[in-house]
């Protein structure tokens, strides 16, 4: 079990379709903390940490129902300064 934090930064159609929502769901449902909010220039900016493996789920699953474009992905060093998957505005 390898604790990881990851930064993300998803393009496409994630900006007012529930995307911040589906991901603090499926990172919550995940027992992952973070958060996720809406950038000006239209991306969305997720920061998650937890179980390696369930991150690698969390990617799989949030983009499900989404038309994402791009994704940045940027493995960290976690924190720990989470107890929660928040939506930040």
């Amino acid at each position: 079990m390898s604790y990881k934090r990851l930064h993300i930064f998803y393009s496409g159609q994630v900006q007012g379709v529930g995307f911040r929502y589906t991901a603090r769901r499926v990172a919550s449902n995940l027992g992952l903390v973070g958060w996720a909010r809406n950038l000006s220039d239209g991306k969305v900016e997720v920061v998650c940490e937890g179980e390696e493996g369930k991150i690698k789920r969390f990617l799989d699953e949030v983009t499900t129902d989404f038309h994402i474009k791009d994704t940045q992905i940027s493995w960290q060093e976690p924190t720990q300064e989470f107890n929660r998957f928040e939506i930040r505005f």
